[in-house]
């Protein structure tokens, strides 16, 4: 199974778990020193990590160097994280494939409630092929944010 997640400042991982081996590829695309060093300090610990610095929002510049993905999660903090997350897809999820996303919606737009910020995300991701299946609230932990998960590019059902 393969996993991928792109995260804060547009980083993107991806999980490999066979029964031989677990291997994780991480990149960070934090233009902040202190946000790179931070980001590869924590790698240096985990022998099955290799970190990729690029960023998510072009990902044919890492194309390369990850294959195709069962599942995305992505938790990326910006206005176009609905396209970041299309775009990775694209490149990387398999048709029929899995996707979780944290939306935060003071990110995106902080002069609409968030309710109304993840229904037009949501509809950005149908619009992408994306096929919701979930959406939680991660009230009362952390306001305004909320978890959409569900299937990508999924073929229709043929009757028998």
């Amino acid at each position: 199974m393969f996993f991928c997640s792109i995260c804060y400042k547009a980083e993107e991982l991806r999980i490999r778990n066979t029964t031989t081996s677990h291997e994780l590829i991480s990149g960070s695309a934090s233009h902040e020193q202190n946000g790179q060093d931070e980001f590869l300090s924590n790698i240096m610990k985990r022998t099955n990590i290799i970190p990729i610095i690029e960023d998510a929002r072009h990902p044919i510049r890492y194309r390369m160097l990850v294959g195709m993905v069962d599942t995305i999660f992505a938790d990326v903090a910006q206005p176009d994280q609905a396209r970041i997350v299309a775009l990775n897809a694209q490149h990387f999820l398999k048709p029929g494939g899995n996707f979780i996303i944290s939306i935060k919606a003071s990110c995106i737009d902080s002069t609409v409630p968030a309710e109304a910020v993840f229904a037009r995300e949501v509809k950005k991701l149908q619009q992408d092929q994306f096929k919701p299946a979930e959406q939680l609230t991660l009230e009362p932990y952390e306001r305004d944010h909320a978890i959409v998960c569900g299937s990508y590019r999924v073929g229709k059902k043929k009757d028998k």
